[in-house]
């Protein structure tokens, strides 16, 4: 099941954790949306570094410390994905608990692990 994902703090560096991530995610057969700092392209598609109006997210992963967090709160809120990916190293209760009260599944989870194991 194709499940839409947008990654955010996607990277072109192949060595950093995003760029794995949108790699799995598109040879699993998911629809990936990079969003980044940086200018890039990573699985053919260029990281967007503005935040458009999604619809039909399935899954926000996190490549972002918690302090970036603050700036993407209502972001993420307002495109309603059925869930948050909290890798490792991005954990935030905070935040976590508002997406609670929002009706989003916030999950403490690496999505490489969980699409190498067939549980994404």
């Amino acid at each position: 099941m194709n499940k839409k994902t947008l990654v955010i703090g996607a990277s072109d560096n192949p060595e950093r954790y995003s760029f794995k991530a949108a790699n799995s995610l598109h040879n699993h057969g998911h629809e990936v949306v990079l969003f980044g700092k940086r200018s890039g392209t990573v699985i053919g598609q260029e990281i967007i570094k503005d935040r458009p109006i999604l619809q039909n997210i399935d899954t926000v992963t996190l490549y972002i410390n918690p302090d970036h967090q603050k700036e993407w709160v209502d972001y993420i809120l307002s495109i309603k994905p059925k869930r948050v990916v909290f890798n490792p190293g991005t954990e935030n209760a905070e935040f976590e608990k508002l997406l609670q009260q929002n009706n989003i599944e916030p999950m403490e989870a690496c999505t490489l692990v969980l699409l190498s194991i067939g549980d994404y």
